[in-house]
């Protein structure tokens, strides 16, 4: 039997391994760390199922902003100077992906397939698991504090009707309807009612994993450095306490995949965007959608643990230590959001977290065979998507692990695309 190695057990290598068997493979994961564990950025996510999140970061005008990225660390979007000479290239990539109102159109057309109906795959599958309870799709809001502020995202938002998002105004009472706890100061939400949420990513992550080994998985604690590839095919998967033989090899460890993906043939620019939450427990107050309000450029989320804000992007590297006033602004955010939080939480009551978001500069992730080795496939690189795109990314692995063809056009999302 053809024995895959999906290295990676986050959200798509959790995905990935399921389609694999489906499809009939022998599989083994490989991840040095524990399923859902606080390490992985499938732990910390924003919860967030969200088929409209087809908007890449850069957007027309924000070359003007990266002054203000280098001299806030507090901001929304901060790049710390010390790491700005090893990104800078990086940063080029990035703006130029969004300079124009037609490349973020582009970009739309192109995730909005695999992002498509995704709430309903991932029900399918924590059924599946046993955990159907973690997924909902009760609809997210965007909330503003007046309509002016929607105007001023306009662009965005025709994109997003241009590629099939549908949404629903909420004005005044109807908001506060929807969301009697919200803060008054907001006056307008707009609510897409495909969106979905999940209440625990690492708790599903871990239930999918655990889904897969029931299956016939075996699952490895290593964390893999290369491969052995003998006249362009894969013979096995190098890892830190040996190898593993393989016929076919899947790369989604998420922002440690570049020198993988580097010695399968491809130099992608992967960089790490790292993000924060914060998390109240036992909340006096909880949303009943999933809200993003527009002046914290943050996601809302009533979860199994507690009540979650997450948000913030800093580009500072993998090995450079947190800076937990980030999430302490969040935290703050959160109060301001909701009058009926106490102004003054217990400190055991509050947990912060960081975690390393994988992206590309376009925002798209990267999936397809690599260029060096077609026995090794692609699938890394989705930064503010991988827990909604996971599942159908999951899919789409299957199908080129068994030769047919993608449901979605995957030449968008080539290792090659910045060459």
């Amino acid at each position: 039997m053809t024995h895959v190695v999906v290295i990676g057990a986050g959200i798509v290598g959790a995905c990935a391994a399921i389609e694999a068997l489906r499809a009939g493979f022998d599989v083994t994961i490989l991840d040095p760390g524990p399923p859902g564990g606080e390490q992985a950025a499938s732990y910390g996510n924003g919860c967030w199922l969200s088929p409209m999140s087809v908007i890449p970061p850069a957007t027309p005008g924000t070359w003007k902003k990266l002054p203000k990225f280098l001299s806030d660390p507090l901001g929304p979007l901060a790049i710390r100077w010390s790491y700005f000479p090893w990104v800078a290239p990086w940063l080029v990539k990035y703006l130029a992906a969004g300079w124009t109102w037609g490349r973020v159109e582009k970009a739309a057309r192109a995730l909005r397939p695999l992002l498509d109906g995704a709430p309903a795959l991932h029900r399918a599958l924590a059924e599946e698991a046993g955990v159907g309870d973690l997924i909902g799709q009760t609809g997210l809001i965007y909330v503003y504090p007046s309509r002016a502020e929607f105007e001023a995202e306009r662009e965005a938002w025709r994109i997003r009707g241009a590629v099939g998002v549908k949404w629903l105004e909420l004005k005044g009472e109807e908001l506060f309807q929807r969301e009697p706890t919200l803060d008054r100061r907001y006056t307008f939400g707009v609510m897409v009612e495909e969106g979905g949420d999940c209440r625990d990513p690492g708790g599903y992550v871990a239930a999918l994993v655990s889904l897969a080994e029931a299956r016939g998985a075996k699952r490895l604690a290593v964390g893999a450095t290369g491969f052995r590839i003998q006249d362009n095919r894969l013979k096995a998967v190098v890892h830190t306490e040996g190898e593993v033989l393989a016929d076919r090899a899947v790369i989604c460890a998420g922002a440690r995949s570049k020198a993988l993906a580097k010695l399968a043939g491809d130099d992608v620019p992967l960089e790490t965007e790292r993000g924060y939450h914060a998390l109240i427990a036992d909340p006096e107050v909880a949303p009943r959608h999933g809200l993003m309000p527009s002046d914290g450029k943050m996601s809302i989320m009533a979860t199994r643990h507690g009540l979650r804000v997450a948000g913030q992007v800093e580009i500072a590297g993998l090995d450079a230590a947190p800076n937990w006033r980030r999430a302490e602004i969040l935290r703050d955010h959160l109060l301001a959001t909701f009058p009926g939080l106490p102004r003054h939480i217990p400190t055991e009551r509050v947990k912060f977290w960081m975690g390393h978001r994988p992206s590309m500069p376009d925002g798209m992730p990267v999936l397809g065979p690599a260029s060096g080795c077609a026995d090794v496939i692609h699938a890394f690189g989705h930064g503010h998507v991988g827990l909604v795109a996971g599942a159908r990314t999951g899919r789409i692995v299957g199908q080129l692990l068994a030769g047919l063809r993608p449901e979605v056009a995957i030449a968008p999302f080539t290792a090659t695309r910045f060459r």
